[in-house]
C-alpha cells in the first residue's frame, strides 16, 4: 500500500524524524545520568534522601518513555528506507499527514490507535 504524502510532506516528516532522533539521544543521555542509583551512604537527611529516590524513580520512568519513543523513531526511519513509511501497521491504510506531522513516529493511523487505547483502558479496568 502507498502512502498519500506529497514529496514535500515526505521530506518534512523525514527531517522531523532525524531531528527528533538527535533530540532523543541528548535527552536519553541526560536521563541516564539522572536515573543513577541514590547513594545510601551519602550523609544527607532522610527527607533529602527520599526526595532523591523519588527523583530517581521519575527519571527512570522518563527514561523508559524516551527509549520507547526512540525505538518508534528508528522504526519510522527504517520504514522510510523500506518505502513503507506512513502506512498503518495494523490496517495497512495510509496514516494521514496531519497525524504524522503531529507525531512523525506514529506507527498506527488514528482509528487503529484509538482502538488500541480503548482496549488498554478496558483491560486496566478489569485489573
Amino acid at each position: 500500500m502507498k502512502n498519500d504524502l506529497t514529496i514535500d510532506q515526505f521530506r518534512l516528516l523525514e527531517k522531523k524524524l532525524h531531528d527528533l532522533k538527535r533530540e532523543l539521544e541528548i535527552l536519553l543521555d541526560v536521563s541516564r545520568m539522572n536515573a543513577k542509583p541514590v547513594d545510601l551512604e551519602e550523609p544527607i537527611g532522610r527527607i533529602s534522601r527520599m526526595d532523591a529516590m523519588q527523583d530517581q524513580s521519575l527519571a527512570k520512568s522518563n527514561k523508559e518513555s524516551l527509549i520507547l519513543k526512540s525505538k518508534q523513531v528508528k522504526a519510522s526511519l527504517n520504514d522510510i528506507s523500506n518505502n513503507c513509511y506512513g502506512i498503518c501497521r495494523l490496517c495497512k491504510n495510509p496514516i494521514g499527514f496531519n497525524r504524522l506531522n503531529a507525531k512523525p513516529e506514529a506507527p498506527f493511523c488514528i482509528h487503529c490507535q484509538n482502538r488500541i487505547e480503548s482496549k488498554n483502558k478496558k483491560s486496566k479496568r478489569m485489573i
